[in-house]
């Protein structure tokens, strides 16, 4: 019988890491209800293409700014109350949104807010709960959590994308109006943050830094360790960037516009694709206990995106879906993977620090992005973003093995031998 030796990391979770998994799946499933009719909502209320796109900029502009700051205090101030500010941002964002049509408003709703225009991690979560959860289990199962967190954060998006599609078109069938039915995704969006919210609540202290080495800081949280998450974060750009043409809300967005794909067969293609990329993240772990980290996120990463760049040339439909999922279903080996090996390389009390400077890196070389995919298909380049987003990832991937081939985390390095006595 077929059993899959992950699961004892599952087992070892504390009741601390069972809450900050809990909290993901809110979160991501939040982030899931919302992408796949974020950008037809606000193409309802009257906002043209490009300033759809320099809305999402703005939302990750500001993601990144209001991220850094929090991160980077997390482990002096508190890693609880840090992320209940967030639960707070997200809150904000879903009631800015849900309220106003104004594109001035909503900017800076994006800015202040927390929203995902890819159904992805946004805002400080990511990088504090990353921070904390090696506190949970063993560090021999680290990988492993790492996986089990993805996996179940693909999941909840996936379901988060079908109850989103799948709550529009039901609401359509009974009658209401399309814009109505896109807002009750939005509010529903502001109260999964309140959800949110109550389970950081929950949080014990073991989650906060045991000791900080205040000495040594520097204004960023980090100190023998700068250079390489310094390194490593303008790597991540690369690949954020490239991830920024092809956000979730954009290629639902594309598959609506290039195939006239509605919004229930909508959620239904994203819930699939992220179960896969779910699915994937588990693999990760076994993957990188053969073959390393580093290999695991380089050699799994390229063949997914030379399946992007083909989604476009597909001839019909049916192709492009089956190339889409294919792709998902090994895209996110490289996720947990990133986030243990950022995790080994540096001290513990650099950890929030190290997460927060590398997400956040990420998702300000991704802000850039969105605004040029809104550009390319108002002038009808419906394939460019595509191209552009699989190539760069290759140059990325690369450019990582290149760098960080030869630098192992603890568990991969060699034991010294035995000295003679």
């Amino acid at each position: 019988m077929f059993t899959l030796p992950e699961t004892q990391a599952l087992r070892a979770l504390t009741r601390d890491g069972r809450l900050l998994f809990s909290t993901r799946i809110v979160r991501l499933f939040a982030y899931g209800f919302l992408s796949v009719v974020l950008a037809l909502y606000l193409d309802e209320i009257g906002l043209d293409e490009q300033q759809i796109g320099l809305l999402f900029t703005a939302t990750l502009v500001g993601d990144a700014v209001i991220s850094l700051g929090i991160a980077s205090i997390a482990d002096r101030v508190g890693r609880r109350k840090m992320l209940f500010v967030g639960a707070g941002l997200m809150i904000f964002a879903g009631l800015m949104f849900a309220l106003t049509r104004n594109w001035l408003l909503l900017t800076l709703a994006a800015i202040i807010g927390t929203i995902s225009p890819s159904g992805n991690e946004v805002g400080p979560f990511l990088s504090i709960e990353q921070a904390a959860l090696p506190q949970t289990a063993p560090d021999r199962l680290r990988t492993q959590v790492f996986a089990w967190y993805n996996l179940a954060g693909s999941f909840s998006t996936a379901l988060g994308a079908l109850c989103g599609g799948g709550l529009v078109a039901l609401l359509k069938e009974v009658g209401v109006a399309h814009l109505d039915s896109y807002r009750a995704v939005v509010i529903g969006y502001a109260l999964l943050g309140i959800g949110l919210a109550l389970l950081f609540s929950r949080l014990s202290v073991a989650v906060e830094v045991a000791e900080i080495k205040s000495a040594v800081k520097s204004r960023f949280g980090l100190h023998r360790s700068r250079r390489v998450v310094a390194k490593l974060a303008m790597l991540f750009a690369i690949d954020a960037f490239a991830g920024g043409f092809v956000v979730q809300s954009w290629v639902a967005y594309w598959f609506h516009q290039h195939y006239g794909v509605q919004e229930g067969v909508l959620g239904g293609i994203f819930f699939g694709a992220n179960i896969l990329a779910g699915l994937s993240a588990l693999a990760a772990a076994r993957i990188a206990a053969r073959i390393g980290l580093i290999n695991t996120m380089v050699w799994t990463h390229i063949p997914s995106n030379i399946l992007l760049i083909l989604v476009p040339l597909m001839p019909n439909l049916p192709l492009a879906i089956a190339v889409l999922l294919a792709r998902f279903s090994i895209s996110q080996m490289d996720v947990p993977t990133r986030q243990s090996y950022i995790m080994a390389v540096v001290d513990p009390d650099e950890r929030s620090a190290a997460a927060g400077a590398t997400t956040i890196v990420r998702t300000a070389a991704s802000a850039l992005s969105p605004t040029l995919t809104g550009a390319l298909l108002a002038a009808s380049f419906f394939s460019a973003p595509f191209f552009l987003a699989g190539g760069l990832k290759i140059i990325y991937d690369l450019s990582l093995y290149r760098s960080f081939r030869t630098m192992k985390p603890p568990e991969e390095q060699s034991p010294p031998p035995d000295t003679p006595e």
